[in-house]
């Protein structure tokens, strides 16, 4: 897709590029199954991909990659790979994604082609906006329900926040693992 055609991304054009946050928060599940706080660096580059047509769909989209790392650490400890997609005639935002712990998941939710705010939802079941984890994760850390809003702040400023409700064995309640950072474009 050219730089001209970035109109056609909708809600999802203020995003083309890349981008760091160095303020990440991350709650997780520790390895003893308690609670672990993290902070985190990452980088995110969006880059526009080709009209995709599923017959009289038409999608626009970004291809995307994020990783993160712990402040101070030089690994990352979480990687993502995946598509970000706009269905003007739907009027729905969708995520499509892949973390290399053996999770996959497609979350959707409804936009305008102006929207600077948008929510997009998936549930473990669902035929449309689901989730689909290895047997280890579906036993240990079943992930039930995923919540993520983005807020754009005009061009070269974000935030997210994701909220990943998993369920634990011999634990009464969901633990709500989060993510949440801002990011500033670096380029594009």
């Amino acid at each position: 897709m050219m730089q001209s055609d970035l109109s056609k991304l909708g809600p999802l054009a203020p995003l083309a590029g890349i981008w760091e946050g160095e303020k990440g928060e991350d709650v997780a599940p520790s390895d003893d199954r308690g609670t672990e706080h993290n902070k985190f660096h990452e980088r995110m580059t969006f880059e526009p991909i080709i009209p995709v047509q599923n017959h009289e769909q038409m999608l626009y989209g970004l291809r995307y990659a994020t990783v993160a790392r712990r402040i101070g650490e030089t690994y990352p400890f979480h990687e993502e790979v995946g598509y970000w997609l706009w269905d003007p005639v739907e009027r729905q935002v969708l995520r499509c994604f892949i973390i290399p712990r053996g999770i996959a998941l497609i979350a959707g939710g409804a936009a305008e082609p102006t929207s600077m705010e948008f929510t997009l939802v998936a549930d473990v079941g669902s035929e449309t906006y689901g989730i689909c984890s290895n047997r280890f994760l579906d036993r240990e850390f079943k992930t039930v329900r995923f919540e993520l809003t983005v807020t754009i702040f005009g061009r070269d400023r974000f935030h997210y926040k994701e909220d990943s409700l998993l369920r634990m064995p011999g634990k009464p309640d969901l633990f709500h693992h989060t993510d949440q950072n801002i990011l500033r474009r670096v380029s594009g």
